[in-house]
């Protein structure tokens, strides 16, 4: 492998980051007691339909991680290497959005604690409010949509993981090891989403 000299690397860092910021235009109004909210699960468990429901009920910033790798590769490959580079942007991103004052939502599978632990780490730095959330459904329901996934995709579904995908990342789920919000999609999801606005409009 070979490895980029590290001013080669906080350059496209910084692209990266320039262009995910373009991509979540417009930004939502800073607020005094900015919120992170994380949304982990799997693929088919219902993140970014839940996503966009909370969106709707209360303005921030939105990093959709299917939504943004396509904005910054085109045709992704899911390599670690793009990994890399999609979530260090992001992090900036968060960094920045949180500095400003404007609450944000990291749409992402977000399965394994040590990555978890970064965004943590975040929240914390800008002594912001962190909302965890654990969306899940039963196997059958989620290899329902996945299934319906692969036959035909709808024109706003921008993840390209079918059941496959959701079984081998099976493996790698770790418990979440802070408080958090647990989420069955397959029903209602309407509760979750207000008790989440009410948290964050708690001072």
């Amino acid at each position: 492998m070979i490895h980029r000299p590290v001013e080669e690397q906080r350059q496209q860092l910084l692209e990266d980051a320039s262009r995910i910021e373009e991509h979540i235009q417009p930004l939502p109004s800073a607020r005094g007691n900015p919120a992170l909210v994380v949304l982990s699960g799997l693929p088919g468990s219902g993140k970014s339909h839940f996503c966009s429901r909370l969106v709707s009920r209360h303005p921030m910033a939105c990093l959709e991680s299917d939504a943004l790798r396509k904005a910054l590769f085109g045709q992704p490959t899911y390599s670690a290497e793009e990994s890399r580079r999609l979530f260090s942007a992001c992090h900036l991103v968060l960094n920045r959005l949180l500095a400003w004052g404007i609450a944000a939502i990291l749409d992402a599978t977000n399965l394994r604690e040590e990555h978890r632990q970064r965004l943590y780490h975040i929240a914390d730095d800008h002594k912001a409010k962190l909302i965890l959330v654990h969306l899940q459904a039963p196997p059958p329901i989620v290899h329902e949509r996945l299934q319906a996934r692969v036959d035909g995709p709808h024109a706003q579904d921008l993840s390209d993981a079918g059941p496959e995908v959701y079984e081998r990342m099976r493996l790698d789920a770790e418990p979440i090891g802070r408080p958090h919000i647990s989420v069955d999609t397959s029903a209602d999801i309407e509760p979750a989403i207000a008790a989440i606005v009410r948290q964050m409009k708690e001072p």
